[in-house]
């Protein structure tokens, strides 16, 4: 029975009516009420899909939108990035929040949620256990910032360009990102989703920083 509400919630996850909401909801949803139906298989997979999603994500970039974006906003994207590693690992020490843990929360923040988190786990050894807090706390943080932005947005009376940069910098996974600039218009799109993939080029040089530190 177990095994069959889970195959069932995953096709329904993978049709037209599946969104990434909505497939954290069911997945929190199920965890909390049957359970893990595979729990021989879990944590062997994830690894591997992670970084293949990584890699995928590579060769969906448009690199010359990309490469115009980060040209001209490359001062603000390092100054960004930098301040949220820094500011997270702080935050962290203060919460007493493990060191692995902590930083990949920090990255995923920083740069791309879940791709940037898959990207820097392995360079730091990271557990499983410590994999699985870091992608529940930014996918968390994904759902809700997709249905919140655009009424916040709206609130502040944002100009399609403010929320589309917004957007793109406050939103961890590419995916929120897209849709919620999507719910807010077409410029807030266009421009959120190229400054969301020019930051995550920094997922490489940040996973080597990681790797090195570590």
């Amino acid at each position: 029975m177990k095994k069959a509400v889970f195959i069932a919630l995953l096709i329904f996850c993978l049709s037209p009516w599946g969104s990434p909401p909505v497939a954290l909801a069911l997945g929190l949803a199920l965890a909390f009420t049957i359970g893990n139906p595979f729990p021989q298989l879990e944590g062997k997979f994830t690894k591997y899909l992670l970084q293949a999603s990584v890699v995928l994500l590579g060769f969906g970039m448009d690199l010359g939108s990309v490469y115009r974006a980060g040209k001209q906003g490359i001062l603000f994207t390092i100054a960004t990035i930098c301040g949220t590693l820094l500011l997270g690992c702080f935050v962290g020490k203060l919460l007493g929040v493990a060191s692995r843990t902590s930083t990949l929360i920090s990255a995923g923040t920083a740069i791309c949620g879940g791709s940037a988190i898959g990207a820097v786990g392995p360079a730091i050894n990271a557990e499983a256990d410590e994999m699985s807090v870091s992608l529940g706390t930014v996918f968390v943080l994904n759902s809700v910032a997709l249905f919140l932005f655009p009424v916040i947005g709206h609130a502040l009376n944002l100009s399609q360009n403010q929320f589309g940069v917004w957007a793109a910098i406050a939103i961890h996974d590419t995916s929120s990102v897209v849709g919620a600039a999507g719910t807010y218009g077409a410029e807030a799109l266009a421009i959120a989703t190229t400054v969301k993939l020019a930051r995550a080029l920094w997922i490489a040089p940040v996973a080597l920083l990681f790797a090195y530190l570590y």
